[in-house]
């Protein structure tokens, strides 16, 4: 197999040097805690001051109801799907920025957040993007429009095969947030340490995301503030708050989650864009891929593996950025001098694409 890949470890990952950051994952009725005045600095944020509203998707004949939290009410669907053991509050902070000029769908993956399945234990790379398909068609039916897909981490190659099967028409653009996949193949052996290794039980949510920016796995703590209560479940039998994600129990799964996601990647037939944390992790199918100008990529320094919480802003106006430069509008692909496209243009074949 091709040593160029592209993926993300199980998330607050192996590469990052911040070996305790926390796997967070997520619950929705959790009790409500008093900060003390020591806490205050930690206090959880609530995500209605970043999205505009939050929904509940059930899947057609099965138990299965997916989490989103959505934001904006004009331009193409900036569709999000976060890493292992984080939520759709990971996007919340830059949220609130790209809805000024598109939409937001944040999506609790199955077994995180507040989604609920029939087995939330079942992260094979196929039922998340059977889960993804599904939570399309029923938002949108089969007129959806031009959709924008983002994945950080565990997300990004959950997003990264959707673009590959080049079945959702409407897909106008792809973003992969700090994933590659040497790395990711590489860390699989130690992910199971780097998990054991985390602080496992929380006396409360103050403390859970004071220990997330203390130990590094969040550099920004309004971020920390609203995306880390939604990643734990308060555990009554041990009268304390532990993560709701249990990606210790996924490890059948990891592999195929990054196996052979450079080439995906750089097949999919969109406007690509790649953001990292570091350009040590760039191998070597893409970095041809890039030279050639098959997808752009940037590095965003003074960051974590979490780009788009540690720089909320800055990780804003790249998306915005890449929507404008492969112009990319609420229908599809939009050329200048043309009238407005049809939905089956809709499938990112833009002049800009061939660019990066």
């Amino acid at each position: 197999m091709d040593s160029s890949k592209l993926g993300s470890v199980p998330e607050e990952e192996q590469h990052r040097e911040e070996s305790n950051k926390p796997v967070v994952s997520a619950f929705a009725s959790l009790p409500d805690r008093r900060p003390t005045k020591s806490s205050e600095k930690y206090s959880p944020l609530d995500w209605s001051g970043f999205f505009d509203g939050e929904e509940d998707v059930c899947i057609p004949d099965s138990n299965d109801v997916f989490h989103l939290y959505m934001a904006g009410t004009e331009g193409p669907v900036v569709f999000c799907l976060h890493g292992g053991g984080y939520s759709g509050l990971s996007f919340a902070l830059s949220a609130s920025k790209i809805k000024e000029k598109a939409r937001v769908v944040a999506m609790d993956l199955r077994g995180h957040g507040k989604s609920s399945t029939e087995n939330d234990l079942d992260l094979s790379i196929e039922t998340m993007c059977n889960d993804v398909f599904a939570v399309l068609k029923a938002l949108y039916g089969d007129s959806p429009p031009a959709i924008v897909l983002v994945g950080h981490s565990m997300g990004g190659s959950v997003a990264v095969h959707i673009a590959a099967k080049k079945t959702l028409r409407s897909l106008a653009g792809l973003v992969v947030v700090d994933v590659v996949e040497g790395t990711a193949m590489a860390s699989l052996v130690h992910m199971q340490k780097i998990l054991s290794g985390r602080m496992q039980h929380f006396s409360s949510i103050e403390k859970a995301i004071e220990w997330s920016v203390r130990g590094g796995s969040l550099r920004n703590i309004d971020s920390a503030r609203v995306s880390i209560p939604t990643t734990l479940k308060y555990d009554d039998s041990k009268n304390c708050y532990v993560y709701r994600a249990r990606l210790e129990e996924t490890e059948q799964y990891w592999r195929g989650w990054y196996e052979g996601l450079s080439e995906k990647f750089l097949s999919s037939p969109v406007p690509k864009l790649l953001l990292l944390a570091g350009t040590d992790r760039l191998d070597r199918a893409l970095t041809i891929g890039q030279m050639q100008g098959k997808f752009q990529m940037v590095v965003v320094r003074h960051t974590g593996h979490a780009i788009q919480e540690d720089v909320p802003d800055e990780f804003a106006t790249l998306i915005i950025n890449f929507i404008s430069r492969n112009r990319i509008g609420p229908h599809g692909v939009e050329i200048p001098g043309l009238a407005r496209p049809n939905p089956a243009q809709a499938q990112g074949q833009s002049p800009a694409q061939t660019k990066s």
